[in-house]
């Protein structure tokens, strides 16, 4: 299945044979204090700057349906973001992995989006659109 919007997104989770949880990894656009004139040009730009991840959640699919609840959960907590980061895991025999099999995945997660390591990922925006980066 090709993913070509959020609603994929959750279609292709609801269809795969093992319940999946997806993770969330929800990072703010930074602009290193060192910027150049250039790096700063681009971030004014929107076309640049580092990703810090702020927010980490787990969530099974048919909690974020509607991409819009995810984004109302994280207004709540106060913390800002841009771009939301998203991959699966796969449950075992007809139940999900629960949220603390989650808590090591995602710090991988974290972890190699601070790397730059993003290929492995869908990325949206805060608006639910999807995005394509390039490290």
């Amino acid at each position: 299945m090709v993913i070509e919007s959020y609603s994929d997104l959750i279609a292709a989770a609801q269809q795969q044979p093992e319940p999946q949880r997806l993770l969330f990894v929800l990072a703010k656009a930074e602009l290193p204090q060192d910027a150049t004139a250039s790096q700063q040009a681009r971030f004014a730009e929107q076309q640049g700057g580092a990703l810090e991840p702020v927010l980490c959640v787990d969530k099974l699919p048919e909690e974020v349906t509607d991409f819009n609840v995810l984004v109302a959960e994280s207004n709540r907590t106060g913390m800002d973001w841009d771009i939301a980061f998203i991959a699966s895991m796969e449950g075992r025999a007809g139940h999900p992995p629960s949220s603390d099999e989650a808590e090591q995945p995602l710090t991988l997660m974290v972890n190699k989006i601070k790397a730059g390591s993003i290929a492995d990922f869908v990325t949206v925006n805060k608006q639910g659109e999807l995005l394509q980066l390039f490290a």
